[in-house]
């Protein structure tokens, strides 16, 4: 196992005014491993998350990318630009899609890694071509998101961030809008990239997902780690009355 994690979360506090939604949140995720966060809604998950990529700045505590923080360096704040630098490698995938409707998806695809890496038009249509493909959506490459199902646009939106190339994915719930059938279309990319070595943190309701691909499993309550370990230790033995409750209610 690596010595220096991929992500290195260090005591993660955040709060709004006097709500203290994060209290102290530390793990680490090695590369080529998934990392799936489970708990009720407001457990502070999806804070979590947008305080490990930046969009929201934490109150205390430091986030390191290869051992890289991403908040200060050398006794200073880093600048925006150098948090967008850091931020890259980091792919995203939100509960919503947020495609651009006047792209193609193959354009949507695309127009970052032209935008943001500078890469020419041809070889970014290659590598979009190749990220399409890992999404099964090949077929779809010049049609417009509104022709698209759910399902298909946020498998759009995983070849979108995967055309960033990233040193690891981060999954924000990203089948909660989706129906089962949709859902499973999305599952069945994501334990793909799971297969095939891909760092993953994944913010999610879908406890088979987080049971069968996870290395580990952290259960959130009222913004800290109330338990966390293997999946068999977290579904199998959990220690917490909280999480066995919370396990009791989501799992069939």
């Amino acid at each position: 196992m690596d010595a220096i994690p991929a992500i290195r979360v260090v005591d993660i506090r955040k709060s709004f005014g006097t709500l203290e939604v994060l209290r102290g949140v530390s793990f680490d995720v090695h590369r080529g491993n998934v990392v799936s966060m489970i708990g009720a809604s407001g457990s502070g998950k999806s804070t979590l998350l947008r305080c490990i990529n930046r969009l929201e700045t934490p109150s205390a505590g430091e986030v390191y990318i290869d051992g890289e923080p991403m908040g200060a360096v050398e006794g200073r704040d880093r600048p925006l630009s150098e948090i967008n630098r850091m931020r890259r490698d980091l792919g995203m995938v939100f509960q919503q899609f947020n495609l651009w409707p006047h792209m193609t998806v193959l354009g949507n695809v695309i127009e970052a890694p032209i935008r943001v890496l500078g890469m020419s038009r041809k070889a970014a249509a290659a590598l979009g071509e190749e990220c399409l493909a890992r999404v099964y959506l090949s077929e779809k490459a010049r049609e417009y998101p509104a022709r698209l199902s759910g399902g298909q646009q946020q498998r759009v939106a995983i070849a979108r961030a995967l055309a960033m190339r990233p040193k690891a994915m981060l999954f924000d719930e990203p089948t909660s809008s989706l129906d089962p059938e949709l859902t499973d279309e999305v599952l069945t990319v994501m334990r793909e990239l799971a297969k095939a070595g891909t760092t993953m943190i994944v913010v999610t309701h879908e406890m088979g997902f987080a049971r069968d691909v996870s290395h580990r499993v952290l259960f959130l309550h009222n913004g800290q780690i109330e338990e966390e370990g293997s999946p068999a230790q977290v579904f199998g033995n959990p220690k917490s009355d909280r999480c066995r409750q919370f396990l009791s209610k989501h799992l069939q």
